[in-house]
């Protein structure tokens, strides 16, 4: 493994990472004074790192100006920073690696794709040599031998998996990261609590992204020694879960922006996310009665 990839590694480990949304307007505009406030909230609160642009983030709409600018807000705050790329071909993965590295980052989530994902890893990594945190996620299931590939590449930090409620493949894929040495990090929202008592070492959740403390209580509880407060607090993680990350599943995003709002993170002008699902008229005012 690089040094710069165990070094990641280790500090990461432990950690929740908020996979932070992006602040924008109806119209999908980013106002970086608004996205530095809520990047501040979510730490002052919690979170011990930070995952922008990713797919909470809406990263792969963005453009590379706005992108450098959500970067360095979070980069300022001074806690670990991963960088989503990829969503289109590799070129354009490539080039966000450079932006993000250019801009200070820790490292990149890479986001699956279509074609050989362990070049796409090696094209990330040669065009910037930032450690990479590889990624698991239920609409495009890493098969075992490519994942096996991935976990032996040297900049492989860690692999977050996000396979929503396959139970056994998210299982199977932490006993790999493990056996590889690299850091299993869970992204299950809907199933946090198991992700940990199945070997999960850190958390890179979208549900995160509001409610913070909740995520917080959980890994807090965990590494303690009162297994009624881990039962407690996994119980008001699964309500919230129960309520945001359900179908239709991209809605989470929005969910999540709504959730935000209500606790005065980000002002509801810039709490859309243009790029997801239509919800019902009355899911917003149902989410938060189920949560608040």
């Amino acid at each position: 493994m690089d040094t710069s990839a165990r070094a990641l590694r280790d500090r990461l480990r432990g950690r929740l990472i908020a996979a932070a949304a992006t602040p924008m307007n109806a119209a999908g505009e980013v106002d970086p004074d608004i996205v530095e406030r809520y990047f501040a909230g979510l730490v002052e609160d919690g979170a011990g790192g930070l995952a922008v642009l990713a797919h909470t983030g809406r990263g792969p709409f963005l453009t590379p100006d706005v992108r450098a600018a959500v970067i360095e807000r979070a980069v300022a705050l001074g806690v670990p920073v991963l960088v989503g790329v990829g969503g289109g071909d590799l070129e354009s993965a490539a080039d966000q690696a450079r932006t993000a590295a250019g801009r200070g980052a820790d490292g990149v989530l890479v986001f699956p794709q279509a074609g050989d994902r362990p070049a796409q890893h090696e094209a990330v990594w040669q065009a910037a040599r930032l450690p990479m945190i590889a990624f698991d996620l239920y609409t495009r299931p890493c098969p075992p031998p490519a994942l096996r590939e991935i976990l032996r590449h040297p900049g492989v930090a860690g692999l977050k998996t996000a396979l929503l409620s396959d139970a056994m493949a998210c299982q199977q894929a932490i006993a790999l990261t493990k056996e590889a040495g690299r850091l299993p990090i869970t992204g299950e929202d809907r199933m946090f609590g198991p992700s940990l008592l199945w070997g999960a070492e850190a958390a890179l959740v979208g549900i995160a992204a509001a409610h913070v403390d909740l995520t917080g209580a959980v890994m807090r509880a965990f590494h303690g020694t009162d297994l009624p407060a881990f039962r407690a607090a996994s119980a008001r993680l699964d309500t919230l879960a129960e309520a945001t990350f359900t179908a239709p599943m991209e809605g989470y995003v929005q969910r999540m922006l709504w959730l935000a709002s209500a606790e005065g993170r980000i002002p509801d002008t810039h709490a859309h996310d243009p790029f997801g699902p239509p919800l019902p008229d009355d899911e917003r005012a149902e989410v938060l009665k189920a949560v608040l």
